[in-house]
């Protein structure tokens, strides 16, 4: 069997950008499943947008420790194609999300890379775990879920299926909340 190395990407990732109004850059690179023999080509594209951790939502399909000697950290958070994540799941993505720290190349729904740090995430066909994954983060970060869904939508063209807008739709943040200042006089 002769192995036959790609020269090209057949699915480009989709860079999401966004800055909240308190100034908290997000960057997220929404890919399809990486092969084997492909693997380096989507690590170049990593490189360029300044990817510093790549989460695979769905079935191994190329070696990890190919990503981690690229000097990207990696995370696997498989579940089922076509649903909603479950909370354990949400907990693991943004916690990357907070590790990273947002960065963003330009902020504001600029796409143009190479500057603060990027989070890579993919599923199979990059149209309905990851961006919903990318959704929880942006509405996490301030952002009203429908804007979300047609900010990712605008880059992503069929992300989301209908069960997931309706689980987006209905997601109430977790995380922000706990991080605001409160104060009862």
């Amino acid at each position: 069997m002769v192995l036959v190395h790609a020269t090209s990407l057949a699915t480009r990732p989709s860079l999401i950008e966004w800055a909240n109004k308190k100034g908290r850059k997000l960057s997220f690179l929404i890919m399809d499943a990486p092969k084997a023999h492909n693997l380096q080509l989507y690590l170049k594209e990593c490189k360029r947008h300044n990817v510093v951790s790549m989460v695979r939502v769905c079935e191994d399909t190329y070696p990890a420790e190919e990503v981690t000697r690229a000097g990207i950290d990696m995370h696997h958070m498989e579940y089922p194609d076509g649903d909603a994540p479950p909370q354990e799941i949400i907990n693991q993505w943004l916690d990357v999300v907070d590790v990273t720290g947002g960065g963003g190349s330009s902020g504001g729904g600029a796409e143009g890379g190479g500057g603060g740090p990027t989070i890579a995430v993919h599923c199979v066909a990059g149209l309905g775990r990851a961006p919903v994954l990318v959704a929880i983060a942006l509405i996490e970060s301030g952002m009203d879920p429908i804007h979300a869904v047609e900010y990712i939508r605008e880059r992503r063209r069929g992300a989301i299926n209908r069960k997931q807008l309706t689980y987006l739709e209905r997601y109430a943040p977790t995380r922000h909340r706990r991080r605001g200042t409160c104060a009862v006089m």
